[in-house]
């Protein structure tokens, strides 16, 4: 069985270590634990991999955050992925920082990342993986906030945060969304 896990970022060293690029952090991880390295591909990096008889695609847009349907839809494509195998870990707003949620399908909350894939896809019904990052941030002040590094304080929990999020993806793809939800949405 194939599956798609598209971690949502920019590219860039500006952006490297940002709150908006967790979803690049969360691959980052996975590929470590798997033992394989990124190549450029069309549209991403990607890191092909196996676990427990499954072949997981990793793959990190490089067309920025606002184009990430593009590269999505290519590799859905190109490798004949299922839309239910597909999963999409990004940042979001709404949840406090350290907290997960995992979704069969949903609205884009507000993320122009998820907002493009589901234009490009024509569906929200691809699965997700939500990294809590927060809303501290003054009015007026959200693209600062998503683009800033992390405070001294998340750097604290961030790698077990990390940890925990690259557990669930794992988990999604051995023993299905409902029992990692289950296990792993706080």
């Amino acid at each position: 069985m194939k599956y798609l896990i598209a971690g949502l970022g920019n590219v860039g060293a500006e952006y490297e270590f940002t709150r908006h690029n967790i979803g690049f952090e969360v691959l980052n991880e996975i590929a470590k634990r798997l033992e394989v390295q990124f190549e450029v591909g069309r549209h991403a990096y990607v890191a092909e991999a196996r676990h427990k008889g499954r072949t997981l695609l990793l793959v990190k847009p490089t067309t920025y955050m606002n184009l990430s349907g593009k590269a999505v839809a290519y590799w859905k494509a190109e490798l004949k992925v299922e839309l239910n195998n597909i999963m999409v870990v990004t940042d979001d707003l709404s949840l406090p920082f350290g907290k997960m949620r995992m979704r069969g399908k949903g609205s884009d909350g507000g993320h122009n990342g998820l907002k493009n894939i589901t234009e490009v896809l024509q569906t929200p019904n691809y699965p997700r993986l939500r990294f809590g990052i927060g809303d501290n941030f003054a009015k007026g002040r959200q693209i600062d906030y998503v683009l800033g590094k992390w405070s001294t304080e998340e750097q604290k929990d961030l790698e077990a945060n990390i940890q925990r999020a690259a557990d669930a993806i794992l988990s999604y793809t051995s023993v299905g969304i409902e029992r990692t939800m289950n296990v792993y949405n706080t």
